[in-house]
């Protein structure tokens, strides 16, 4: 299809980079259209792995690829992934384009990440630390700094004046942190500037013109749905809209030019950090799965917490994007069980059930998970299709949320991806 937005349709690290790497084959321009370096992506490609944090995943593949204006850029962080992809023997003058609306993340942002969930202690959200939420509250009272301010020096001078001595006021004052040397960070981001003036572009004149004349664009997301700003399970989300909507608003598109959304989930289900999280494991079986599925982050390194597959959470995510397929991946780590739950209904606190997501933020930290439990097919899945009792799975999955299930993830290598359909 000529628009296709690929969306983690649980809490991320769903297995997005691998799907995207495969769908981008066929693609002309891949699209990333939110967050940060705060989320990665592993890409496993003839033998080689590859750990994306800021550039498109289709970069691997040779296509041309964005970063939209609803994304925030660590200029450090981008220039340290230009410079080992094209170590590696990856072109990427003429194929990566920034937009030039994103929001960078400065170093205070970092600082004040970090500093502010010391605070919180017990309280804290969890954060990866990496500048994410205080580059976007900039961004939303209108005194952040833009990629397109790297091209003018004067101007990027006067932000930086402003910004650092606001910011040097929380630090000292309120955080008792070193302040910002003013000098120091001007020179540093003029030389970011330098490298970087190449690639800044207009993202949306860009995809425009690339849907005008027939040309396939496939957006991705990092995070994923219940980590949505708006729409997840607040306040334990992320600072920006991972939905497929986002992928429009971040490109500058009407929402009437996407055709196709494809949802990527796990066979079970994992989150990072704090929050509810109903269908957890509890026991030897959740450092079982953990292990089996190597859950540690791609950025961060932390330990995920793993649950069994929940059909509450992701018919919720199936509603709120507009998911016409869905991609399957790790059903592989299930091999080794023989017996699964999945949570296909919650347990309110009055006792009553609900096959919906809930609307309450209280309902949903108290609710319990009502499980039914399908066979394990104890045998590894191969090349040539799936065991009877992992067709079965996959079809209780498709009845119970209306969806198609086309895509099965069945190990890490690209190559290991069954087409259903």
């Amino acid at each position: 299809m000529p628009a296709t937005v690929v969306v983690g349709a649980q809490w991320g690290d769903e297995g997005k980079g691998k799907i995207v790497d495969l769908l981008a084959q066929e693609a002309d321009l891949v699209c990333r259209y939110q967050g940060g370096p705060n989320a990665g992506h592993t890409i496993v490609v003839a033998g080689d792995t590859y750990k994306i944090r800021q550039i498109p995943t289709g970069i691997i593949a040779g296509k041309r690829s964005a970063i939209g204006a609803g994304c925030v850029v660590d200029p450090e962080v981008l220039i340290a992934e230009l410079d080992e992809l094209e170590g590696r023997g990856h072109r990427t003058e003429g194929l990566l384009f920034v937009s030039g609306n994103a929001h960078l993340i400065m170093p205070w942002h970092v600082a004040l990440d970090g500093a502010r969930e010391r605070r919180l202690g017990r309280l804290q959200v969890g954060t990866t630390r990496r500048g994410i939420g205080p580059a976007y509250a900039d961004k939303a009272t209108r005194i952040g700094i833009r990629v397109q301010d790297l091209l003018d020096s004067k101007i990027l001078r006067q932000k930086l004046e402003l910004a650092v001595a606001e910011k040097n006021v929380w630090l000292e004052r309120v955080y008792d942190l070193a302040p910002f040397d003013v000098e120091e960070v001007v020179t540093t981001h003029l030389g970011f500037a330098e490298r970087l003036a190449s690639y800044v572009a207009d993202t949306s004149l860009l995809v425009d013109r690339a849907l005008r004349t027939g040309e396939r664009v496939l957006f991705e997301g990092a995070q994923g749905t219940l980590l949505d700003l708006d729409h997840g399970t607040y306040p334990f989300v992320t600072s920006s809209s991972p939905i497929a909507a986002g992928a429009a608003v971040s490109f500058g598109i009407g929402p009437n030019r996407i055709n196709e959304v494809v949802g990527v989930a796990k066979a079970y289900v994992t989150r990072v950090g704090e929050g509810p999280f109903p269908s957890e494991i509890d026991g030897p079986e959740h450092d079982r799965v953990r292990d089996l599925g190597r859950e540690f982050g791609t950025v961060t390194g932390r330990e995920r917490r793993c649950g069994w597959l929940d059909l509450v959470a992701l018919r919720f995510a199936v509603r709120v994007n507009g998911i016409t397929s869905l991609a399957l991946t790790k059903l592989d780590v299930l091999s080794e069980f023989s017996e699964l739950p999945v949570c296909v209904r919650y347990r309110l606190p009055d006792g009553s059930e609900t096959a919906e997501f809930p609307a309450h933020q209280s309902d949903f930290h108290h609710c319990r998970p009502v499980f039914e439990r399908l066979p394990g097919w104890g045998e590894e899945i191969g090349w040539d299709g799936l065991p009877a009792a992992a067709r079965a799975y996959v079809s209780f999955v498709e009845a119970a949320l209306g969806v198609p299930v086309t895509l099965v993830g069945t190990g890490a290598a690209r190559e290991r991806v069954l087409a259903l359909r």
